[in-house]
């Protein structure tokens, strides 16, 4: 605990053109060594294939493909004894959009393509549809989180 008080909550900038703070919040996850701009262009050229892909709103696309990934739960690793558990724990709003961003970011690097723009705007509309790699892994959160539920109900009837 901090002698010195609580931190203050930092509200999340929005970015120039959409005025949208997840706009902002992707482009300061996909970052690389300082380059901003170059960040900017890629998200940008990614929100214009999207509208052209789906013919819909680009932000809308982007906000299902954040809330189809976020996940409700994570699993932390806690020392029992002389042994380490995973332990399920509900996270927050915040911490989930967070969590959904770098997997959608970690995917969509993943990906084949021809540029990162073109990949990620894929990977995008594929979360939106229910699809994807980022969508994979939080059902496979979400698996893993019943299967060490029945450990527990085994190991503590």
């Amino acid at each position: 605990m901090s002698r010195r008080g609580t931190a203050e909550e930092k509200t999340a900038k929005s970015d120039p053109i959409y005025r949208n703070r997840l706009v902002n919040m992707l482009v300061n996850r996909i970052l690389k060594h300082g380059k901003k701009s170059l960040a900017y262009q890629i998200i940008y050229r990614a929100v214009k294939k999207i509208q052209q892909k789906t013919e819909t709103n680009p932000l809308s696309v982007l906000r299902q493909a954040i809330h189809g990934v976020t996940p409700g739960i994570a699993v932390k690793a806690r020392r029992v004894g002389g042994s380490t558990h995973q332990v399920p724990i509900e996270i927050g709003s915040t911490q989930g959009k967070a969590l959904a961003i770098r997997w959608l970011l970690a995917a969509s690097r993943k990906r084949p393509g021809r540029n990162m723009a073109f990949k990620l705007s894929s990977e995008l509309v594929d979360a939106a549809k229910g699809s994807g790699d980022a969508i994979r892994k939080r059902e496979r959160l979400i698996e893993w989180q019943r299967q060490i539920e029945l450990l527990h109900i085994f190991v503590n009837p």
